[in-house]
């Protein structure tokens, strides 16, 4: 898998694809969509896309695609390879999103969180492979948060194609266990391939998994904090792990901001109280008209 692309800026997010294959641009098609890497505290997410011709569905099922999950390291490699070499009918499409980007959306003032942010990468990849000239017919997808909600959801925004969204989704359609190969593939050459923009000298690379309850993944990223400037890139800084760990090890940060902040609500009455009954008629102002002229009134009306 080629990843000079990704390489060029890995703090930012990066769409990586296969070439359309002509039959895929004149006959109708299935796709599947599928993930990797939505819980681990280290490196990015991978949404990836698989389709292929309705007709050629049996020989995608000859390759034996599984779910990614079930598959060791080496038997993914050898069916992506597979998959990649059937360009007269397979095509696939990836969205490597950086922890970066998922940590700055989950933080930002207005917050995207992960579904949110998965929704919209898997809507992101089905448009892409339409504009593409994939003649979509279609579309299979493993769920993330409610089925029956995200289904509709997509049909609301892709009226012209069959939905079906699904728990498990890559161990039930051949077309999602395909793009979760993809997806898991493309992660682990990233992972395995990311490159330190920081100047961390000689850094541990045996992390673990990833995932926030491995014990060598959390060894790894209490060595690794920086106490001023935090962690590096490839840490999802808003997972609850890191949080924990900077509020433990980081120096703590006060923004002045902050007190100006808390000052000006002191001073600000609650627009309540705008609304609350009074116990007594507050005195009336005159207008400035008659302050101005220093005229007085003789008698309260």
């Amino acid at each position: 898998m080629d990843l000079s692309e990704w390489s060029r800026d890995p703090g930012s997010s990066c769409r990586l694809s296969s070439a359309v294959a002509a039959a895929c641009r004149g006959e109708a098609c299935t796709l599947g969509v599928d993930e990797a890497g939505r819980g681990p505290v280290l490196g990015p997410m991978v949404y990836g896309i698989c389709f292929c011709p309705l007709s050629k569905q049996q020989q995608l099922q000859d390759l034996k695609v599984a779910d990614s999950k079930t598959l060791t390291e080496k038997e993914r490699e050898q069916l992506f390879a597979k998959l990649d070499e059937a360009k007269d009918f397979i095509g696939w499409a990836l969205e490597i999103i950086s922890p970066n980007v998922i940590s700055t959306s989950m933080q930002q003032r207005t917050k995207c969180n992960l579904n949110t942010l998965s929704h919209d990468s898997a809507i992101g990849l089905i448009q892409y492979a339409l504009d593409s000239g994939v003649q979509v017919s279609e579309v299979y997808v493993d769920t993330v948060g409610p089925a029956e909600k995200y289904e509709a959801k997509l049909k609301q925004r892709f009226p012209e194609l069959e939905v079906t969204v699904r728990p498990k989704a890559d161990s039930l359609f051949p077309i999602v266990s395909a793009a979760s190969i993809c997806a898991k593939v493309a992660r682990d050459h990233v992972v395995q391939a990311w490159k330190f923009i920081e100047d961390l000298g000689d850094i541990n690379l045996d992390y673990g998994s990833g995932y926030p309850n491995d014990p060598k993944t959390k060894a790894w990223m209490e060595s690794h904090v920086d106490p001023i400037f935090g962690y590096p890139q490839f840490v999802r800084f808003s997972w609850s792990t890191a949080q924990t760990i900077l509020d433990n090890r980081a120096v703590p940060v006060h923004w002045e901001d902050d007190d100006e902040e808390d000052a000006s609500k002191k001073d600000t009455p609650s627009v309540l109280a705008y609304f609350q009954r009074k116990s007594e008629d507050p005195k009336v102002q005159p207008h400035r008209f008659f302050t101005e002229r220093k005229l007085v009134s003789l008698a309260n009306l």
